[in-house]
């Protein structure tokens, strides 16, 4: 963007907007090119060194690696921050189909079932806060909508010990997630993702959840000695 173009969409003086931009730039947090200001790449730089930081990506990240392998399909970490999913880590399994969830990417808890496995975990009153917070938009025409069907969704995860997401972020994808829990407490949630005419609801029983639960807890086991 331009420094025209910051101005006008924070509705600053353009001297204003010119000294915060090239303070950002001095400290080699945008770079400045013929087109204006981008954002550069220090920003790759510190969010590896914050999830490096973590417990649960350090020793996850092999697990994940395995399930991908094992099912073909796309296996996800993610945890929640600020109310939001927040994809820690993702690794590709040789039939996998990318479904434009980006490493780092923040959506809707109640999209996903990365999202829904961790909300299932919370309690209600963090639940409340989170839709309060956020709302219950609809990304497709099978998204959650309303607080009373959420409610009676976590109560079946819970029953259930897992989560599905049923083309309710993405058109002609499911996935089903099952929460990392760790002395009672959420740390995040194991996913698999993929086409929904491979992630039918035999496959799942039969390979894709029981070979989720195997490598979550194996997770689980590592988060708590580590």
């Amino acid at each position: 963007m331009r420094i025209n173009d910051v101005a006008e969409e924070l509705d600053m003086p353009t001297s204003t907007a010119h000294v915060h931009l090239r303070t950002l730039a001095d400290v080699g947090y945008l770079v400045k090119d013929e087109n204006g200001y981008r954002l550069s790449l220090r920003f790759l730089r510190d969010g590896a060194v914050v999830r490096n930081d973590l417990s649960v990506y350090t020793v996850a990240k092999q697990e994940i690696d395995a399930l991908a392998e094992a099912t073909g399909e796309v296996a996800n970490l993610g945890v929640e921050e600020g109310g939001q999913r927040v994809i820690l880590y993702q690794s590709e399994g040789n039939e996998a189909v990318y479904d434009n969830a980006l490493v780092g990417e923040f959506t809707n808890m109640h999209w996903t079932a990365l999202g829904k496995a961790i909300l299932a975990e919370l309690a209600e009153d963090d639940v409340e806060q989170i839709v309060e917070d956020h709302g219950l938009p609809s990304a497709t025409s099978n998204t959650i909508d309303t607080p009373e069907r959420l409610i009676d969704e976590l109560t079946g995860i819970r029953e259930d010990g897992f989560a599905l997401e049923d083309e309710e972020r993405r058109t002609g994808i499911r996935s089903i997630a099952v929460p990392i829990t760790v002395d009672e407490n959420v740390v995040g949630a194991v996913s698999l993702s993929g086409p929904k005419e491979r992630f039918n609801d035999a496959r799942i029983e039969n390979e894709l959840l029981p070979a989720l639960k195997d490598r979550t807890n194996v997770i689980e086991v590592k988060v708590t000695y580590d």
